[in-house]
C-alpha cells in the first residue's frame, strides 16, 4: 500500500493554515471538477484524490492525526482502526457531496490508505457520530443527498469591466441572476453566492463563480499594476513635451523629458487597477516608449542630420 502525501496532492506545505489549504482545494477542484472534465477518467480519479485529501487536511483532528501517523504510516498498517474508533465514539465527518457526483452505491472514492487510518468502511452513506448522544456502535444515516453540494460556473469579463465593476446576468438552469463584480477583480477569483441569496433550481447549496478576465490589446495586468506601450517619432523623443496618455478610465497628459530612449519606462502612479479591497487604492501604469526611426531620407535630410550629428560633438 502507497504512503498518500496529501500535502503534496495540494500544492501546500505542512505548514500552511487552513485558509491556504482552502484555498489550495477550491482552485484544484474547480480545475478537475467532472463538469468540466466530462468523461475524462484521470481527472476523475483526480478530482477524488483532491477530496480526500482535503477530508483530512481540512479538519483539524484528521490532520493532527495524519501528521503524527503519516510519516510512520507502514508501522500502523495492521492496527485496527475501525475498532478503535468506534471505542472512541468515532469522528463526525463534514464534506460536500460526492455521492451526486459518482453516483449512489458505488465503490468508495477513499483510498485504501485513507480507510486504513480513517476506518475500513467509511463512506457516504455510513456517517460515524458523536455527542450529547454518542453510542459505542455506529450509526446510520443517509445524509448524503441532503447535504448542501456546491455548484461551480465560469464567468467572463474585459479588463474594462475589472477595472470600473460591473454587474453581469447569468443564466443558470434557466434562472438568470444578477452577480455584482467589484473594481479591481482579479483572474481566477471566485466569488461565492451563499445558498440561500439565489434560490437557482436543482442547486441546494452555495454558487461558486470562478472569473476569467478577457486578454488586453493595449494594456497587461501585473497584480494591481498595468503595463502598455507608445509609439513615436525620433523627432518627439528627442524633443520631449507633453504626450497624451490612454488609460482604462480617462486620458491622462504625461511630461517626457528630452532624449527620450527607446525601450525607456514611464511610471505614472495611481493610473493602475483599484485594489479589490480598497478600490480607492490604484496600482501604477508603466508606459514602455517605442521609438519609430524614418525608413528613408533624402539627400537635404541626410544633410540636417550629419550637421546635428557634427553639433552634438
Amino acid at each position: 500500500m502507497e504512503y498518500k502525501d496529501y500535502y503534496k496532492i495540494l500544492g501546500v506545505s505542512k505548514n500552511s493554515s487552513e485558509e491556504e489549504i482552502k484555498k489550495a482545494y477550491k482552485k484544484l477542484a474547480l480545475q478537475y471538477h467532472p463538469d468540466k472534465n466530462p468523461g475524462n477518467k484521470e481527472a476523475e480519479e483526480k478530482f477524488k484524490e483532491i477530496n480526500e485529501a482535503y477530508e483530512v487536511l481540512g479538519d483539524p483532528e484528521k490532520r493532527k492525526k495524519y501528521d503524527e501517523l503519516g510519516a510512520n504510516w507502514d508501522k500502523y498498517k495492521n492496527f485496527d482502526y475501525s475498532n478503535y474508533q468506534q471505542r472512541q465514539g468515532g469522528y463526525q465527518y463534514s464534506t460536500f457531496d460526492l455521492g451526486d457526483i459518482f453516483g449512489q452505491g458505488g465503490s468508495s472514492p477513499f483510498s485504501d490508505f485513507f480507510r486504513m487510518f480513517f476506518g475500513s468502511d467509511f463512506n457516504f452513506d455510513n456517517i460515524y457520530t458523536q455527542g450529547s448522544n454518542r453510542q459505542s456502535s455506529r450509526t446510520t444515516h443517509n445524509r448524503t443527498k441532503n447535504r448542501p453540494t456546491e455548484y461551480t460556473t465560469d464567468l467572463n469579463i474585459s479588463l474594462e469591466e475589472a477595472y470600473h465593476g460591473t454587474k453581469k446576468l447569468l443564466n443558470i438552469n434557466n434562472k438568470q441572476i444578477r452577480v455584482p463584480i467589484k473594481p479591481g477583480i482579479k483572474e481566477g477569483q471566485i466569488l461565492r453566492i451563499k445558498r440561500e441569496s439565489h434560490n437557482i433550481p436543482n442547486v441546494n447549496g452555495d454558487l461558486l463563480i470562478n472569473v476569467h478576465i478577457s486578454k488586453h490589446p493595449k494594456f497587461e495586468r501585473r497584480g494591481d499594476d498595468l503595463y502598455t506601450e507608445i509609439e513615436m517619432d525620433l523627432f518627439s523623443a528627442l524633443l520631449g513635451g507633453d504626450i497624451i496618455v490612454h488609460t482604462l478610465d480617462k486620458p491622462v497628459k504625461v511630461k517626457l523629458k528630452e532624449c527620450t530612449q527607446p525601450d525607456e519606462i514611464l511610471r505614472v502612479k495611481g493610473k493602475g487597477m483599484p485594489n479589490y479591497e480598497n478600490p480607492n487604492k490604484h496600482g501604477d501604469l508603466f508606459i514602455k516608449i517605442k521609438v519609430n526611426f524614418p525608413k528613408k531620407l533624402n539627400n537635404e535630410q541626410k544633410k540636417l542630420i550629419k550637421k546635428l550629428k557634427e553639433s552634438i560633438k
